[in-house]
């Protein structure tokens, strides 16, 4: 049942057990030491008071009158009862108090026949006394009893008693006093408990309402007020650096199916054309082209194109597979200037009007030559594609903070900022249209980003319309 309470109930329920336990070893202890002094005052009064009373007594039965002062009988804290026995136990003499001040006659005390006395002496000139709490023959009350062997007496018994009335209503004024102040006191903690309790949890009931937020879907919800200098503050900020991972990782995730998707519906794009131009080429070959020379030529070159078309297609698709899997690359040493010489010089033979000058220190990496190839030969195929047959381009490999800098600037017409930022996203084209008078399916850049993030590189962009485009592979050195 205490697993199924709250947790401020059990806080609660905690402070007030504790408090009860507390308060009950205060209040018994309080009790026990003031009965303790009572007692000890009473016991005192007896023993201060028996010598005379058992005198007086003395003197009565041998008939010569008290020749001492009487003892304080009536009632109170005085001694109420006195009486004489013989060693043999049978009594000589008993006298009562004259009543109490409220008027009440005074009832004797049941004293047993049968007194227990220490061995040795316990008191001064050797006496022998004992202490005795005995009921009263009838109303409730008590008496306390002392019992002395008198040897100035014949070692006659000695019996002195003084009602316990006072002290008894003293120690249940005590009790009722500590019941009520004790239960006060709980009270008060209960609800002083609650209100701070309740105060202190106030953040976690935040953090809740945040928590049902979230699993609704809102995952832009924070908790607020999160101070670090406690412990559910702490948590607070614990809870919302979590939210705050969990929503980027869910913000990447949606980004990264959003590319998938896009990356799916544009391939199935690119593949439909070529495959619908197989498709026609084989139709027309089953209306008889077979038997037509010329027709039969224009199919086979067709099929072919296109079948070329798809498999340079399919081929950039497995390699951003690999790429996008992580599988390792060879790792031997490429010297970039001269693998930059070659590009150049096939580019140049490619396109033999275009101005093509490179500027080349010696600089190695450690990579896949036939990868890092591809990519300097995609940004110069991008250049071919995108700008006019005139257009100068610029080739450097620099140094920069222990990287090789490879850069590829175009006299073209440039792009804007909102196509720089894009250019390098697969099946991304600035031809909307996807005309295909220039330019290919988009993958180019695409595969120039993997390939260098592949070597620990980084590829960016810079364009200004109007006034032509660079782009800057940045590699880690050998």
């Amino acid at each position: 049942m205490f697993r199924r309470m709250s947790l401020r109930a059990r806080l609660v329920l905690g402070v007030i057990l504790l408090s009860a336990i507390g308060l009950a070893v205060a209040d018994v202890a309080t009790y026990t030491s003031l009965r303790s002094f009572l007692l000890n005052r009473v016991d005192s009064s007896l023993t201060a008071g028996h010598a005379g009373a058992a005198r007086m007594l003395d003197d009565q039965q041998s008939g010569g009158g008290p020749r001492h002062d009487p003892p304080p009988f009536g009632g109170g804290d005085g001694i109420s009862f006195v009486q004489i026995r013989n060693p043999d136990g049978t009594i000589v003499t008993t006298r009562l108090g004259r009543g109490f001040p409220d008027g009440k006659s005074v009832i004797p005390p049941v004293v047993p026949k049968t007194i227990s006395f220490p061995k040795t002496p316990n008191g001064r000139g050797g006496d022998r006394f004992t202490f005795l709490t005995v009921p009263a023959r009838s109303g409730g009350g008590r008496y306390r009893v002392r019992a002395s062997i008198e040897p100035n007496l014949g070692n006659r018994i000695v019996i002195v008693a003084s009602s316990l009335s006072g002290v008894d209503g003293t120690l249940h004024r005590l009790l009722m006093i500590e019941l009520f102040v004790t239960a006060g006191v709980l009270a008060a903690l209960a609800v002083l408990g609650l209100w701070a309790i309740r105060l202190g949890l106030r953040p976690l009931r935040a953090i809740e309402k945040t928590a049902a937020a979230i699993a609704a879907g809102d995952l832009t919800r924070r908790v607020e007020r999160a101070d670090e200098r406690t412990e559910v503050g702490r948590l607070g900020l614990a809870l919302n650096g979590m939210l705050h991972q969990i929503e980027t990782e869910m913000s990447a995730r949606k980004a990264s199916e959003q590319r998938l998707r896009r990356f799916v519906a544009d391939a199935s794009h690119e593949l439909r054309t070529p495959l619908a131009a197989v498709r026609a080429y084989a139709e027309l070959f089953r209306r008889g082209a077979d038997r037509r020379p010329s027709d039969l030529a224009r199919s086979m070159t067709g099929i072919t194109r296109e079948s070329e078309r798809m498999s340079v297609l399919v081929d950039d698709l497995l390699l951003l597979a690999r790429l996008d899997e992580g599988r390792p690359f060879a790792q031997e040493p490429v010297e970039l200037d001269k693998l930059l010489a070659e590009a150049v010089e096939t580019a140049q033979a490619v396109d033999p009007g275009r101005p093509i000058d490179l500027s080349a220190k010696q600089l190695v990496v450690l990579g896949d030559r036939d990868r890092l190839r591809q990519i300097v030969d995609n940004l110069l195929s991008n250049v071919r594609a995108h700008t006019p047959p005139e257009t100068p381009v610029h080739v450097r490999l620099g140094r920069n903070n222990g990287s090789a800098v490879i850069e590829v600037e175009d006299g073209g017409p440039g792009m804007s900022a909102e196509h720089v930022e894009r250019v390098f996203e697969r099946f991304y084209r600035v031809d909307a249209s996807r005309s295909r008078a220039r330019g290919g399916v988009g993958l180019g850049l695409s595969i120039v980003a993997a390939v260098a993030d592949a070597h620990g590189g980084t590829v960016s962009a810079e364009s200004v319309a109007g006034h032509g485009s660079t782009f800057r592979i940045s590699l880690p050195l050998a």
